[in-house]
């Protein structure tokens, strides 16, 4: 029988071990992958909702999700921004970041629309990509149904780390 609460589950495996005959690092294995998941889980959780940044106008901001994908030649990374202008998003290339903002307006239906659900985000937006190691130079980059997609390559003369 299986537990249906994964923390009971764990509870009872460890008082259980030497009936079940698990060895300890497999038992150790599963519960480090169910704290990987829950982890992960928690952080798309966290970019769905709003964060305030202080005070002032236009602090409130969303996170679009991020796909990040390294090749011999540097970095390609795929935002989704279903909604937003091509001609109303920001990019900026730091030396440690990129730094992609926008506003996506709240579209309605008509004048009289009442809202009855609202989950895609809207609003001002802003997404800090963290980039270490290398110094990357912006390649290109293309908007094309709803996705960013930016290429970063290395610098002349720099090699790829470890």
């Amino acid at each position: 029988m299986t537990c249906p609460y994964p923390a009971a589950s764990v509870a009872l495996g460890a008082v259980f071990a030497a009936s079940i005959d698990m060895s300890s690092e497999r038992q150790y294995g599963w519960m480090w992958v169910e704290a990987c998941e829950v982890l992960d889980r928690a952080e798309r959780l966290q970019r769905q909702f709003l964060r305030y940044l202080g005070p002032g106008a236009d602090t409130a901001v969303w996170e679009p999700p991020v796909d990040v994908q390294e090749n011999a030649d540097g970095l390609i990374l795929l935002f989704a921004l279903p909604g937003v202008a091509a001609e109303a998003i920001n990019l900026r290339l730091e030396p440690t970041e990129l730094i992609v903002s926008a506003m996506r307006p709240l579209k309605l239906g008509s004048a009289d629309a009442v809202i009855r659900r609202l989950e895609i985000p809207h609003g001002r937006f802003l997404r800090r990509i963290p980039l270490t190691g290398v110094l990357l130079e912006l390649a290109a980059s293309r908007y094309e149904n709803g996705c960013l997609e930016v290429r970063l390559t290395r610098k002349a003369g720099q090699e790829k780390e470890g």
